[in-house]
């Protein structure tokens, strides 16, 4: 099969790829559907993961009802931190371990979706800590064999956690985050219901959106799984293979609901179509970049997470500095592509065309710098900080920050072009402001 001029399949090279998918339920009110699937998957004690914030909203006594209704027996979890740590995922690690549950629940955003998946595999498969990390920061050992059951319920439209194999935390003692990814932690069913959506503060929804775009952007950016080795165990097959036919398609509709969507999302509460839409798009790019991988931006954005000393933004909490996930991605990545489109020009014109940009007389030297300007226009438009600087950092950080990301290969190894230690020092300089 060769799909497009993209995909060059060649002797000794990767011709296959793979597809993994949690079953999805969406639409307004499926929350109410959450005991009868639970029960479907034999769940009878579940640990329901979330914070103390989703804990308050209408939507989780809801879905509290409907597993009561279901005769399961909930044992909540509300101490997720936003933003997890390694300590963070071994304290809700240990609390799974210790609650005899048989089924596991995640109502919340990324931060809740990503901490279930982790303690349901420390409690299952007990191990140290850096075992299962993505190498070459941790051991990247294989997940044994199967997990118990997970549902996830996502109540932001950005992380698309819902519908992958990854669970991400900030690694404190590096001060950066990273990783652990295995089909094993797919969770087995997601159930999306858009009405979350309508309570989230505009901060939230312009940080997890911009992460919901980024995840498309990269994905369909990304090197194709054709320019892989031919794994010398198929078992082995990466989950971030690269781009490839099947991600492509949900990666350009998720970009073109996001170019459609997002900054009314962003500035209108009340705009139902365009908040639902975004979390429709969220979703399909958590499939898109599942099968794919993410690349520079989210490299990029790591060591900021776990640097950040003074940028406190609302609608998150308030107890530490927090730069939260999807800003630390978006304000890297314009500089981002402008360094990455001469890896596939024609893809980041098609990018920044989806997302609404003028292409139509653009030639391959243009690709980088028009989705820049595209996305320094949504930016803008949805008062997201002005690059690196906008977030506390300057012109000192940046060795620092060069540095911590040349550890995130799992990223790094996907960017159609290949990026050196050098090279990220010049594009966070780049990053530290646009306007």
């Amino acid at each position: 099969m060769s799909c497009c001029h993209y995909y060059l399949l060649q002797p000794g090279l990767e011709n296959v790829f793979s597809a993994d998918v949690s079953r999805l339920r969406y639409g307004a009110g499926v929350i109410r559907e959450l005991g009868q699937e639970a029960i479907a998957l034999g769940i009878r004690r579940a640990g329901v993961f979330t914070d103390l914030t989703v804990r308050g909203l209408p939507y989780f006594e809801e879905a509290m009802k409907t597993l009561a209704q279901a005769g399961v027996d909930p044992v909540v979890y509300d101490e997720v931190r936003v933003e997890p740590t390694d300590q963070s995922f071994k304290a809700a690690a240990q609390f799974a371990a210790s609650a005899r549950l048989d089924g596991f629940i995640s109502i919340g955003g990324g931060s809740v979706m990503d901490t279930c998946k982790a303690a349901n595999l420390y409690s299952t498969y007990p191990a140290d800590f850096i075992d299962y990390v993505n190498a070459p920061i941790g051991h990247a050992r294989a997940v044994p064999g199967a997990l118990r059951p997970h549902i996830a319920c996502p109540t932001t439209a950005g992380t698309g956690s819902e519908a992958t194999g990854i669970a991400v935390f900030d690694l404190l003692e590096m001060r950066s985050k990273t990783g652990i990814a295995s089909r094993a932690m797919l969770p087995d069913k997601a159930i999306v219901d858009p009405r979350w959506t309508e309570s989230l503060p505009d901060t939230v929804m312009a940080a997890t959106g911009f992460d919901a775009i980024s995840h498309a952007l990269e994905a369909l950016t990304a090197k194709p799984f054709s320019d892989r080795q031919i794994p010398a165990n198929t078992l082995a097959r990466p989950m971030t293979q690269g781009a490839n036919p099947f991600s492509d398609i949900f990666c350009r509709e998720a970009l073109r609901i996001a170019g459609q969507f997002m900054v009314r999302a962003v500035n209108d509460a009340h705009d139902l179509e365009a908040r639902h839409g975004m979390m429709f798009a969220a979703a399909i790019a958590g499939i898109g970049f599942g099968n794919a991988g993410c690349h520079l931006p989210h490299a990029m954005s790591y060591p900021v997470s776990g640097r950040v000393t003074n940028y406190q933004p609302q609608g998150y909490p308030d107890e530490e500095p927090i730069c939260p996930h999807g800003m630390s991605v978006i304000v890297n990545a314009p500089a981002a592509y402008r360094f990455t489109a001469a890896g596939c020009p024609d893809r980041h014109l098609e990018g920044a065309r989806l997302l609404g940009a003028a292409v139509a007389d653009a030639g391959a030297s243009d690709a980088g710098d028009i989705l820049a300007r595209q996305i320094e226009e949504m930016m803008r438009a949805t008062r997201v900080p002005n690059g690196l600087s906008g977030v506390g950092f300057d012109g000192d950080d940046v060795p620092g920050l060069a540095e911590a990301a040349t550890a995130q290969q799992r990223l790094l190894a996907v960017s159609p072009r290949p990026v050196g230690g050098e090279d990220l020092h010049q594009i966070y300089e780049a990053a530290l402001r646009y306007w």
